[in-house]
């Protein structure tokens, strides 16, 4: 049972203090259930005064800040990975176990605890907060969202709680910035009591504790082999001591909650009957998910332009102040261009994220994650992989950045590795390229169209869930238990938050993947400039360059394809990015793309283009194999670049190129020799 307090108020058997020099620099760390606020919390109290990784070995999130005492102190803070139990059934418990419990190398155990705990939920909230109450560390708990606690009619007396506890307790809401003042004084305080808060143990259960913990004390029940020697004696213990622990919790809330009722029937539960309907929770996600692309295809495109323009500028500056040479190549076809593929996707991202931050925010991801859990689960997935795989669509980029928000590793893993199979933008210029000269006439008729991209879309979504259900069977070796969801209460967005997420992401984008896209690009741009050419035809020095080089040397392998080294050469290409592959093809033939109809004459190029035999190049054959390459083929190495920053690990990012590039060109074989074996051309 739970120490409750005595006459004075003092927690029955005596509460010991920390004290520590005004002058150190104290670290608090984090601590709450998912949806609990704590990372509102996080940013209200640090703002931009923080930084975003990695935790070593792991892909769990690392975030670190500091922000400024009542008394001008400097405190730094360390958001820990949300959790419902020290218990660690996954990565991010076992990161914020290990934090705590100081078995960390590269991080130091914290000096104070700042335990995050939902005031409309406290029962639930406080099974977490009880653990860390028993490690022996100063805590604060504090009661977060207490808006939504009084929206619901339930008043908690946090002078009641902080005594049953035997640590301060602070009322606050994030959101709005109430209590942080009372918050940041707590903080400043260098007398924090340490609490002798513990769940008694069941006789048997503690003995054996004490034989196998040494001076661990209950710290032992979270150490995966204390806890497994504890089981081979005294089998069910945990079951029994989660018990234990819920009837202390609940005397506890029995004393400090002073009035509850069960909220009225109101606007959430109304919203809740219409979102979470067989029926009406699919109409609402596809109508606000149709908001969001609208964004994303249209919104997004106008700040796009500005940076497409503002780059052409940069490039017509350097050309006017510069002579002719290389160097000036460089800087306009290698380093601008490449800075220009990177940058050119922030709109959509900060889009995306703007989105998604405002769904997690106001309560309504989890509803999403709900509706589409009983699809994703027969692939294998959570409904949480939703909105990164539609994401997608638009780009892979947001989408794979997008898959942070899927608590399980390997969930979050496999929906990294298909993601890029749905068709994103970028391969709509080749898609209507090749439509185009498939189909003749100077212009693809709009059903031919439709009908062609129905297709194609459909053809990676194909993909998805094909490999998702495959990388599910190879991946997780056994069946996981249903996932119990959490529907948390609707809540304002907290518009703060949902910025600093942006900015944050945007950094991290630009910073980590724009340094290997920008250098990748400059690659590209020498294999296509050197050698030089005597010729001052653009289809000549592409041929002679180093890449037309390496498309006659990869064009046996291309072949049976039914694709020639300029093919090649654009394949090469648009690994920069593949809507380049449209350009690569303009220079091999000869094309300029500064005429107002170059490409309708790019079009008809191709179209009478022949091999040595006199046979047409572009047969509808090969078109359908250049479309079916693209449609899975990972030719994209921002994708590249970001996967590699999600997953930590060059491992899988080479892997997704590998089996992705490797399965395109299996698909496209199928399709041409196949059809060639139909008799078809």
């Amino acid at each position: 049972m739970s120490h409750a307090t005595e006459g004075g108020g003092k927690p029955r058997g005596g509460a010991t203090t920390q004290r520590l020099p005004a002058e150190t620099k104290r670290v608090f760390a984090l601590v709450g259930n998912p949806n609990s606020g704590k990372t509102t919390l996080f940013n209200a109290l640090t703002g931009l005064r923080q930084k975003v990784g990695n935790f070593p070995g792991v892909t769990v999130e690392r975030k670190e800040g500091t922000c400024i005492s009542q008394h001008g102190q400097e405190l730094s803070i360390i958001d820990l990975p949300g959790a419902y139990s020290l218990s660690a059934q996954s990565p991010d418990e076992e990161v914020l176990r290990d934090v705590l419990l100081g078995r960390r190398a590269e991080m130091p155990q914290p000096d104070v605890v700042v335990c995050v705990i939902d005031a409309s939920n406290p029962q639930r909230n406080l099974y977490l907060a009880s653990q860390v109450l028993e490690l022996g560390l100063p805590v604060i708990v504090v009661l977060n969202m207490t808006d939504v606690a009084e929206a619901r009619d339930m008043k908690i007396d946090a002078a009641a709680l902080s005594r049953a506890l035997g640590v301060p307790v602070v009322p606050t809401c994030a959101v709005t910035r109430r209590g942080l003042a009372e918050l940041r004084i707590a903080m400043s305080r260098s007398d924090l009591p340490v609490s002798h808060h513990k769940v008694d143990l069941p006789e048997d259960v503690a003995q054996l504790v004490e034989q196998y913990a040494g001076g661990v004390g209950h710290a032992a029940l979270y150490l995966p082999e204390e806890k497994d020697a504890i089981e081979r004696a005294a089998p069910g213990w945990e079951d029994r001591l989660i018990t234990a622990r819920y009837e202390a919790i609940h005397r506890i809330c029995e004393d400090a909650i002073q009035a509850q009722r069960l909220a009225r029937a109101g606007l959430a539960d109304r919203w809740d009957a219409f979102l979470l309907h067989p029926i009406g929770g699919w109409v609402g996600l596809f109508g606000i998910l149709g908001v969001v692309f609208a964004f994303i295809f249209s919104v997004a495109t106008v700040p796009m332009g500005w940076i497409e323009a503002a780059f052409a500028w940069a490039g017509g500056a350097v050309e006017a102040a510069m002579p002719e040479g290389d160097l000036r190549d460089l800087i306009t076809g290698g380093i601008l261009a490449g800075v220009e593929g990177v940058v050119i996707f922030l709109p959509q991202i900060l889009t995306m994220f703007f989105f998604l931050g405002l769904m997690e925010s106001t309560g309504y991801m989890s509803r999403v994650a709900f509706i589409m859990d009983r699809l994703m689960s027969k692939v294998g997935l959570s409904g949480k992989s939703t909105v990164p795989l539609l994401s997608s669509y638009a780009c892979a980029i947001p989408g794979v950045m997008a898959a942070r928000t899927i608590g399980d590793p390997k969930g979050r893993l496999i929906t990294i590795l298909v993601a890029p199979f749905t068709s994103c933008t970028a391969r709509l210029p080749v898609y209507f390229l090749i439509l185009g000269v498939l189909v003749p006439g100077d212009e693809v008729p709009l059903p031919t169209k439709v009908l062609a991209l129905v297709g194609l879309y459909a053809l990676g979504t194909f993909g998805v869930f094909v490999f998702a259900a495959l990388f599910n069977k190879l991946l997780k070796r056994q069946k996981s238990a249903p996932p119990i969801m959490e529907l948390p209460g609707y809540k304002a967005p907290s518009w703060k938050a949902i910025l600093i997420q942006m900015w944050d992401r945007a950094k991290q984008f630009l910073v980590r993947a724009g340094t290997v896209i920008l250098g990748m690009s400059i690659i590209l741009w020498a294999l296509q400039t050197y050698p030089k050419s005597d010729s001052d035809d653009p289809a000549v020095q592409a041929e002679q360059s180093f890449a037309g080089q390496l498309g006659h040397a990869i064009e046996p392998v291309i072949e049976p394809l039914g694709y020639d080294w300029k093919m090649g050469v654009g394949l090469v290409a648009s690994f920069a990015a593949r809507e380049v592959f449209a350009s690569s093809m303009a220079i091999a033939y000869g094309v300029d793309e500064e005429d107002e109809d170059a490409e309708a004459k790019l079009r008809d190029k191709l179209r009478a283009a022949e091999r040595d035999d006199g046979s047409p190049v572009f047969t509808t054959l090969t078109c359908l194999s250049l479309l079916v390459f693209f449609v899975f083929a990972l030719q994209c190495l921002s994708t590249v670049a970001v996967v590699r920053r999600e997953t930590g690990s060059w491992r899988w990012a080479l892997f997704q190129l590998a089996y992705m590039t490797g399965f395109a060109y299996l698909a496209a074989l199928a399709v041409y020799q196949g059809g060639r074996a139909l008799g078809y051309t």
